[in-house]
């Protein structure tokens, strides 16, 4: 079971969005949506390497959750950081009302972080198979977050934060089931 005030804590929205190549438009309100159960198609076609797990969280991103800690989630390729998502299936288009929820869990540094790296969590993101790029930035680092992307699709995602990084791929359906 989840510890309910991980689901409720305030989202700090996504921001500095800084498309670095001409992005489709979004229609409605923007969403997110990292690979996403039931899109297999989409990440098939594509060759999104990361998929969405529905078992336990490792050990190190449990803080804050209680009991088994099962929730879907994406374990980046270097895993030093996991996306839990709260927003399942992550969509381009949420017409129910609800939010693309991300939480971002850092695994634990083994060294000291560089104190002039920035705490921000930069997310650079490139939807799989074209030159769309955009930049999506959470203040403070990894945490609680509402990431939107301008398209549906699978989107490589360079993540980096407090002198680390690491990388993953979410697929953003093209509205929630």
């Amino acid at each position: 079971m989840l510890l309910l005030a991980a689901c409720t804590t305030s989202d700090r929205p996504s921001t500095g969005a800084v498309p670095t190549t001409p992005a489709a438009p979004a229609t409605g309100s923007a969403g997110t949506a990292p690979v996403a159960a039931g899109t297999p198609s989409v990440a098939a076609a594509t060759g999104c390497r990361s998929r969405v797990e529905t078992g336990t969280l490792p050990d190190w991103a449990q803080t804050g959750f209680h009991g088994d800690a099962r929730a879907p989630h994406v374990l980046g390729a270097q895993g030093h950081i996991v996306a839990v998502l709260f927003g399942n299936p992550l969509a381009q288009v949420r017409r129910d009302g609800s939010n693309n929820k991300i939480l971002w869990v850092s695994r634990p540094a083994t060294a000291s972080a560089d104190p002039t790296s920035p705490a921000t969590l930069v997310i650079t993101a490139t939807l799989d198979g074209t030159g769309t790029r955009v930049t999506r930035e959470v203040d403070g680092g990894p945490g609680p977050s509402i990431i939107d992307m301008p398209s549906a699709g699978c989107w490589h995602l360079d993540l980096r934060w407090g002198g680390r990084s690491d990388s993953m791929d979410l697929v953003y359906a093209e509205r929630k089931p």
